[in-house]
């Protein structure tokens, strides 16, 4: 099994800054993808942001120039750094990670969660 865990989360104001981290463990071999999503009630699930093994990053629009995904490959964990909050970012937000374990076998797993709230 491949577990995440992520910190980081928690209440801030507009226009405020917070930094999620994700650290995955267990037996892997090799990691393709790692991203951020998250779901706001009444939302649709919303993929954030994501890196891929060759440091290739992708946003969603709506965070564009205000958040930004990285990597300690040495660690496999994965960071976001959002600037610039705005209270339509209050979501519960997950962390999400790919690839291969120890024996070969493909893992797609998801961190448990963390709440952003953006609110004065």
């Amino acid at each position: 099994q491949v577990q995440l865990v992520e910190s980081g989360g928690g209440p801030v104001q507009p226009g405020g800054s917070l930094r999620l981290s994700c650290a995955a463990s267990g037996s892997i071999s090799s990691i393709n993808v790692m991203g951020w999503s998250r779901l706001a009630p009444g939302k649709q699930r919303e993929l954030v942001a994501a890196i891929t093994s060759g440091g290739r990053t992708n946003y969603a629009d709506s965070v564009k120039g205000r958040f930004t995904i990285s990597k300690d490959n040495a660690k496999n964990t994965v960071y976001l750094q959002m600037n610039s909050l705005k209270p339509e970012d209050t979501a519960v937000y997950y962390c999400n990670v790919n690839g291969r374990r120890g024996g070969g076998q493909i893992f797609d797993s998801w961190g448990q969660g963390t709440q952003v709230t953006v609110s004065s």
